[in-house]
């Protein structure tokens, strides 16, 4: 686990409206505005990863979905209390929450901001020993029991991971 990868440092963020993404940022989900220089403003979130995000304030155009993109970015809830509360306080807040949709090793709410960027707020548990020990964790394909049927064309289709012994000083 040395040199595994463990999280993201953070995202840079690029918004249809970079205004309100900003607004939402700092007044909605709580970060603290750090710096702004060459177009850019930066926030940081509580935690020790995963906690830098960087705004374009260049309005961008709206994005088309293919290889390359990212689909939402996520948010941390410490369990399923601090998880409805947030659920609660963002439509409180105006926007439209989806109810909580159980993902097996978390529990999901999503909501759109209005400069187009979708956030999901995740819950930590149960957390991916739910049905393996942290010493298994990536050695097996672990698939929701609903795709436990399509297995077999599931592994067919997924290319082979090779893993790499790496040597000498990293």
């Amino acid at each position: 686990m040395e040199y595994a990868v463990k999280g993201f440092g953070g995202a840079i963020l690029s918004s249809v409206s970079s205004k309100k993404t900003i607004h939402v940022l700092e007044h909605i989900l709580g970060l603290t505005k750090v710096s702004e220089n060459n177009g850019m403003v930066r926030f940081r979130s509580y935690g020790n990863l995963g906690n830098v995000i960087d705004v374009n304030t260049e309005d961008a155009c709206w994005g088309h979905s293919g290889s390359g993109t990212v689909h939402h970015i996520a948010w941390r809830a410490k369990d399923d209390d601090e998880h409805e509360e947030w659920r609660q306080f963002v439509e409180q807040a105006g926007f439209h929450p989806t109810q909580v949709i159980d993902r097996q090793y978390f529990n999901a709410v999503y909501f759109r901001e209005p400069g187009g960027i979708l956030f999901e707020i995740a819950t930590d548990p149960p957390g991916f020993t739910r049905d393996e020990s942290e010493e298994e964790l990536g050695t097996h394909l672990m698939l929701p029991e609903w795709y436990e049927p399509q297995r077999d064309l599931i592994e067919q289709k997924l290319p082979k991971i090779e893993v790499r012994e790496l040597g000498g000083q990293q």
